[in-house]
C-alpha cells in the first residue's frame, strides 16, 4: 500500500512543484515506484516532467468530476519509476463544478483508493488556495509536506496550513499527520533565515527536516529543460540536496515501519 503525501502551503512560490518533480524522481532511481498527481491548473508539475499540455488526454479535472477513472489518465514519464496524472488549464473550474457533485471532498481519495497497491509513493500537488481541490488532497494523503521560504509572509502561511489541516483531521481525515516543514530556497547567509528557523523549530521541533533545499540556478533552470534536477545536472548543489532530502524521510518512514511492527 502507498505512503500518499500532499505537498502543500497556501502560500504561493515556495517550491511545490518544484519538490513534488524532484522527490518524485530521487524515490524512482532508489527504485520506488511513484505517481505524481498534478492538482495545480497551473501544470508546473506536468510541464516540470516534460509533457506537453497539448498532447494531454485524460487529467485531474476528469479525475476528480468523476469524467474518467484515475487509471485511464496516468500516464508513464520518462524518468525511472514516475508516473503522473497530469493537469491542464480546465482544472481551475473544478472547483465551482465540484460543489455540485456528492462526497465533493473526497472524490480524489475514492479515486486513488482503486490504484493505492500499485505504487510505493503518491505525491499530490496542491495549488496555493484553501479551495475544493487541496480539501481533496488533504482528505486523500495519509500526511502533508510543507515547503516553505525563510521569509515573514511564509510564517503566516504555514499557520493557516497548519489551522487547515486541523479541520480536515477533525472533520474527515482523522489519521492525517505533517510529513515535515521543508525549508527551500535557502540562505544561510541572511538574518531573516535564522528567526524564521528559530521560530519554526519552536513551534514544530520533531516536524523539521533537517535537509534544505538551497537558493541554486540549476533548480530554476531545471523545469525549462521539463526534468528534474537530477536529469539535468546531478552533481549539482541542488541534486544533492533533493537526494539528500529523499534519504533522510526513507530512512524516518523505515523507522516508523519498524515501530508499528
Amino acid at each position: 500500500m502507498s505512503i500518499v503525501i500532499a505537498v502543500a502551503n497556501q502560500k504561493g512560490g515556495v517550491g511545490k512543484s518544484t519538490t513534488v518533480v524532484n522527490l518524485a524522481a530521487c524515490l524512482g532511481q532508489k527504485k520506488k515506484k511513484v505517481l505524481c498527481v498534478d492538482m495545480d491548473a497551473q501544470g508546473n508539475t506536468t510541464s516540470g516532467f516534460g509533457i506537453k499540455k497539448k498532447s494531454i488526454g485524460a487529467s485531474t479535472y476528469d479525475v476528480l468530476l468523476g469524467l474518467r477513472r484515475i487509471q485511464e489518465a496516468v500516464i508513464q514519464t520518462e524518468f525511472d519509476n514516475v508516473w503522473l496524472v497530469p493537469a491542464t488549464s480546465a482544472l481551475a473550474a473544478a472547483d465551482i463544478e465540484l460543489i455540485e457533485v456528492d462526497n465533493m471532498q473526497k472524490r480524489m481519495k475514492m479515486q486513488l483508493l482503486t490504484i493505492r497497491q500499485d505504487y510505493d509513493y503518491i505525491l499530490l500537488d496542491c495549488p496555493p488556495s484553501l479551495s475544493l481541490i487541496p480539501i481533496n488532497a488533504l482528505c486523500a494523503c495519509d500526511t502533508v509536506l510543507v515547503p516553505m521560504t525563510c521569509e515573514y509572509f511564509a510564517l503566516e502561511g504555514l499557520s493557516q496550513l497548519v489551522e487547515s489541516i486541523r479541520l480536515v483531521k477533525q472533520r474527515y481525515n482523522p489519521t492525517i499527520d505533517i510529513e515535515g516543514i521543508l525549508f527551500t530556497m535557502f540562505d544561510s547567509r541572511l538574518n531573516l533565515t535564522a528567526q524564521v528557523v528559530s521560530e519554526v523549530k519552536k513551534h514544530f521541533p520533531k516536524k523539521m527536516f533537517r535537509t534544505v533545499i538551497p537558493r541554486n540556478v540549476r533548480i530554476s533552470e531545471a523545469p525549462s529543460f521539463g526534468k528534474p534536477v537530477i536529469y539535468y545536472d546531478k552533481a549539482s548543489r541542488g541534486s544533492e540536496a533533493y537526494i539528500a532530502l529523499t534519504d533522510e524521510m526513507l530512512k524516518r518512514h523505515k523507522a516508523e515501519a519498524k515501530v508499528k511492527n
